[in-house]
């Protein structure tokens, strides 16, 4: 058995999942959803800053462009680690390629727009 909330809507249910998959706790589907995808296959979205070269903008904002396996976080964020952005980048372009090797993308969520 396992006890946790659901993080999919304002209401944070509190789920209780037995060994039969079966939930308890869930006041929508989703959290039902949520409970069986989240015993299965967790994933999550990424969310972090990567360096840049620029003085204005020495920090720029990135996300993973879809969710990835919760046990590949550490491994994005070391890939994340490593990354400098040395060109202008708009809010959605691709920052990091296959992070990890998960198949997602990791993409700016702000523009980088430099003066000159």
């Amino acid at each position: 058995m396992k006890e946790f909330v659901c993080i999919v809507c304002p209401n944070s249910c509190k789920l209780t999942v037995d060994d039969d998959l079966k939930i308890t706790g869930a006041k929508c589907k989703r959290g039902d959803d949520f409970a069986v995808k989240e015993m299965t296959s967790p994933v999550r979205s990424v969310t972090s800053t990567v360096r840049t070269v620029f003085a204005e903008m020495p920090l720029l904002p990135v996300k993973t462009a879809s969710e990835v396996p919760k046990n590949k976080i550490f491994d994005v964020m070391r890939a994340l680690a490593g990354v400098t952005v040395d060109k202008p980048l708009k809010t959605g372009d691709v920052v990091l390629t296959d992070v990890a090797g998960t198949g997602v993308n990791v993409v700016s969520t702000s523009s980088v727009i430099i003066d000159g």
